[in-house]
Formats: C-alpha cells, sequence, structure tokens
C-alpha cells in the first residue's frame, strides 16, 4: 500500500482503506441506520395513526429520506469523514489532496451511495472499489474523497529539524488554541519531510501552512521570519505548552516564559549594571616603620633585614 500524496507533494502517513475494512464500516452505519429509523417509523405510525394513507406514506418517504440519506449526510460532515462505522474500524473520509471533507463532498457521496450502495445492496460500489486503485467507490471519484486508514504501523519518521535558537521564546505569547488539528498535523507532516520536496515546492508549501498558522492565532507572520523556521518554532512552543501541562510546570514553571536571543529588531531591555566592588588594597606598612620589600625581589630562602640592623662585619673603609 502506497502512501497518500497531497498536491504539494507531501506524503501523508495515511494509506487508502480497501474493501474488507470499508464493507465492514458501511454494514456497521447500515445497522445504526436501520435501528434509528425503524424506531422513528413505528413512533410517527403510532403519533399518526389518524391520518390517512396517503399522509402517513409522505411520512414514511420522509423518514427514510431523512434518515437513510440526510443522517450519513450530516454525520460524515460534523464529524469530518469519521461515522461510527469509520470510527470503530480506524477510518475517515477526505479530500483528494488529505484535507477535511466539506458539506458538498458528504453531499455528493450520500447521493450517489443511495444508488450503489442502497439500491443494488452494494454491488456497485464493491465493483468499482476493486476496480480502483485506491479503493475508490463512485461517490468518491464524483465527490474528490478517498476513504484512508487512521490506524496505521508506527514506521520511522523522518527528522523533523528544530527551530533557530534566536526563535527561542519568540511565540510564547501567541494564543494556538484556535489551530485545529488537521493543520497541526499538516505542519508536522511538512516539518518531517521537507528535505524530501523540491525546494520551489517545499517553499510554496511552508508558505501556506505558515499563513493558515497564522490567520488562526491572529498575530501577523513576522516578516523577518523564514516559514520554515516559523512553523519549527509554533510547533516547538505548542508540544512544550503541552509538556508543561502534562507535568505541572515542574522543570520550566508555570506560566514562565522560556528565556532565549532576542529577536533581530526586538526591543532589548535595559539591563541594570551590576554593582563591581573594587578590589581589596593590602595594608600597607604603618607610618613612621621601615618600608618591607616585596617576597618576590627576595631570594627565596633568605631572610630580610630591616635597614640599620645590619650586623657588623669589622670591615672599615679607608680614610
Amino acid at each position: 500500500m502506497g502512501e497518500l500524496v497531497t498536491g504539494e507533494a507531501v506524503a501523508l502517513e495515511l494509506r487508502p482503506a480497501r474493501l474488507p475494512s470499508r464493507a465492514l464500516a458501511v454494514l456497521l452505519d447500515l445497522a445504526v441506520a436501520v435501528a434509528v429509523y425503524v424506531a422513528v417509523t413505528i413512533a410517527l405510525v403510532a403519533s399518526t395513526s389518524s391520518l390517512d394513507g396517503a399522509a402517513q406514506t409522505a411520512l414514511t418517504l420522509a423518514t427514510f429520506v431523512l434518515v437513510l440519506v440526510g443522517g450519513p449526510i450530516a454525520v460524515e460532515t460534523l464529524s469530518h469523514g469519521r461515522s461510527l462505522g469509520k470510527m470503530a474500524c480506524g477510518l475517515r473520509v477526505v479530500r483528494d489532496d488529505g484535507g477535511p471533507i466539506r458539506f458538498r463532498h458528504s453531499l455528493v457521496r450520500g447521493l450517489i451511495g443511495v444508488i450503489e450502495i442502497l439500491m443494488t445492496l452494494g454491488v456497485i460500489a464493491c465493483i468499482a472499489s476493486l476496480v480502483s486503485a485506491r479503493g475508490r467507490r463512485l461517490g468518491d471519484v464524483f465527490a474528490g474523497t478517498l476513504v484512508v486508514r487512521e490506524r496505521v504501523p508506527s514506521s520511522s519518521g523522518g527528522f523533523m529539524p528544530p527551530p533557530p535558537p534566536w526563535l527561542a521564546g519568540r511565540f510564547s505569547a501567541l494564543d494556538l488554541s484556535a489551530v485545529p488539528d488537521d493543520l497541526w498535523l499538516a505542519v508536522r507532516q511538512y516539518l518531517t519531510r521537507a528535505g524530501q520536496l523540491d525546494s520551489r515546492v517545499g517553499w510554496a508549501m511552508a508558505e501556506r501552512l505558515a499563513a493558515d498558522v497564522a490567520a488562526r492565532t491572529g498575530a501577523p507572520l513576522p516578516r523577518e521570519v523564514p516559514p520554515p523556521a516559523y512553523l519549527a518554532a509554533v510547533l516547538q512552543e505548542r508540544q512544550a505548552r503541552e509538556a508543561r501541562r502534562a507535568f505541572g510546570g515542574a522543570s520550566t514553571g508555570e506560566g514562565a516564559a522560556p528565556v532565549g536571543p532576542a529577536a533581530p529588531g526586538a526591543p532589548v531591555a535595559p539591563v541594570a549594571p551590576a554593582s563591581i566592588a573594587p578590589p581589596p588594597v593590602p595594608p600597607g606598612p604603618a607610618p613612621g616603620s621601615p618600608s618591607v620589600a616585596p617576597s618576590h625581589d627576595r631570594p627565596e630562602g633568605s631572610r630580610y633585614v630591616p635597614p640599620g640592623s645590619r650586623p657588623g662585619t669589622g670591615f672599615v673603609p679607608p680614610a
């Protein structure tokens, strides 16, 4: 099974789902939908027994459309491609480029699914999935979607470069709560495989991702910071915050901003000059006392004799 490759040539760690897992997910979804449909129908029949046959038939058709067609569409739209059956089987519906689906994708898949799944008992869907190289049915082909596996074996990921040292603590005040998980996944996948991309393609991908992250944080993208470095620094800041929440800020201190080198152009806070005490001055000789020669000027092992107290030698100079 090959990896899913986005339009920007970024390989994602997602693999297309095959027929057995997709069939099991569809059966689970149909079982839940049929159970809800039967319960709603029984409730409607009990509450509308006084209506005529035409009205009851119209209510039955409306219930069928709303529960068996509108229900899966609403669930896939609200859950971003994870229905109950797909959640149980570890599957998700995504776009061809790996992004999350929207209402129009779920609508096309649901309407075509009525024909290829409900009306033909899944025969058309099975044939299309077997013929397709990535296991897509007709609804996926027309909607531009793909069902992928989320539970994949852990593989040795690529090396994710750290941010530059001069960006340490630069984005500690950013509000990262509005950045969705799928955007973080895209950023992590880009940073992991940035070395495998063409330089122009990788730079364009970094610019797009950096603009998306900056739009979610509410702070403009700094012009002096390259997009790849910005993504690496913001992702490291998110991981540092998660670590502080997990470990209670025991090592770094809760709420304390990391200290790092100042960024170029950032204002530098004035630093108060440290009080430097003058070096201690050795006490000098008392007034009137004979000066003492330094120890390093005397030969080793000699004893100092003050002037005027030298012993007599008995030598008298000639007159």
